[in-house]
């Protein structure tokens, strides 16, 4: 009985250095449909490839599992807006984050995936 109180209480992976670096995919749900965004991140910049279109941000880590992302080529005043960048739990080949406009409360979850 006590092994298993131990075993819920572990707390969630998170080994978020090892998502620093890397390309990864996120898919999300935009008007009804599925997208998928590719993006290859280096320690202060992270390159975005979305339905063609190639974008580039700013990183600025805060901490290990918290960063910045402030794109450099914004083409409206939404796009000038840096986005925070939580991530919350990790697994051997994804993490699962947390993302807002910076200043905005409303917070959305998403989940990333390396690839090799």
């Amino acid at each position: 009985m006590i092994l298993l109180f131990l075993a819920c209480g572990q707390p969630p992976q998170r080994n978020c250095n090892d998502f620093k670096t890397g390309k990864f995919s996120f898919t999300a749900i935009i008007n009804g449909e599925e997208k998928k965004t590719t993006f290859n991140r280096t320690t202060d910049l992270e390159v975005d490839e979305f339905e063609g279109e190639t974008d580039s941000s700013s990183v600025r880590w805060i901490n290990d599992c918290e960063y910045v992302l402030k794109n450099l080529n914004p083409k409206n005043k939404a796009e000038e807006k840096p986005i925070h960048i939580k991530i919350l739990t990790t697994t051997e080949s994804s993490y699962t984050f947390e993302y807002s406009v910076v200043g905005d409360n409303r917070k959305f979850k998403g989940t990333a995936h390396k690839i090799d």
